[in-house]
């Protein structure tokens, strides 16, 4: 099914109860994590979107709960001098989670068919070359246990220019807006246009893509984290073990434990 960024900008406003299910869906999410780790497993939940688009406020939320030991947040930026005298996904294998991990990518390889397509930062040739080896790279990985959750976070331009206005009138959120915001947001079309050629070209089946509607915070925080408890319940095994017959001895004679 194709992807229409213009069926996810309703903005609903959430209507249950907001704190109650972001608790819940935090609890979820620890048991995930803690499944990984149980079951050697790897996961990579990477999240592209809109400048001010709230990835951020996502992570966050979706990291509450999860033992600092066995995650990883990769803020992804513009290449260093050694990055780019090395192929683009060079950088982002030292980055990959290793078993019993799970790795969050704030930005991802999709740059290189998205802000270096329509910045420049690359040639044409380099960036539809992109789009197969990126499927390639995601193919390699899955194959090899990797299991990936990607999201892109949307909002429409009224939403992005409220976003945007806050980080200025708020003093201590003015360092996460400068003058590539408003450089990116005078290309909304021709990223738009990108976008949709990158869903249509790298919505597989083991990295599917999932868009979150995210002009109401709390409706698409709900969503975001949702999309992601969803997926991964599906594919890492959520069987917790019986506790150790030895611990149990050791605690019944340390405190008189008894189970329940």
């Amino acid at each position: 099914m194709t992807i229409d960024l213009a069926d996810y900008e309703r903005g609903a406003k959430y209507q249950g109860d907001y704190d109650a299910d972001l608790a819940a869906l935090q609890q979820r999410l620890a048991k995930i994590q803690v499944a990984h780790i149980l079951h050697g497993r790897r996961s990579v939940i990477l999240l592209e979107g809109w400048d001010a688009a709230g990835k951020g406020g996502i992570i966050k939320r979706m990291s509450a709960d999860w033992d600092p030991r066995y995650y990883q947040v990769h803020p992804i930026a513009a290449p260093t001098e050694e990055e780019r005298d090395h192929h683009f996904l060079w950088r982002f294998w030292t980055r990959l989670p290793a078993s019993r991990n799970i790795a969050i990518f704030d930005r991802s390889w999709y740059g290189r068919v998205l802000v270096e397509r329509v910045e420049g930062f690359c040639s044409r040739k380099d960036w539809k070359r992109g789009y197969d080896e990126i499927n390639a790279f995601e193919k390699q990985l899955a194959q090899a246990g990797t299991n990936f959750v990607k999201l892109f976070i949307h909002i429409t331009q009224e939403t992005q220019d409220e976003q945007l206005a806050q980080r200025l009138d708020t003093p201590w959120k003015r360092w996460k807006t400068g003058a590539d915001d408003y450089r990116n947001r005078a290309r909304r079309a021709d990223y738009l246009d990108a976008m949709h050629a990158m869903f249509k070209k790298t919505d597989s089946k083991v990295a599917p893509w999932q868009v979150i509607d995210n002009n109401h915070r709390k409706a698409g925080r709900i969503a975001a984290l949702t999309a992601v408890a969803d997926r991964l319940e599906k594919l890492v095994p959520m069987d917790f073990p019986e506790a150790d017959p030895a611990v149990v001895t050791l605690a019944q004679q340390a405190f008189g434990y008894k189970s329940k």
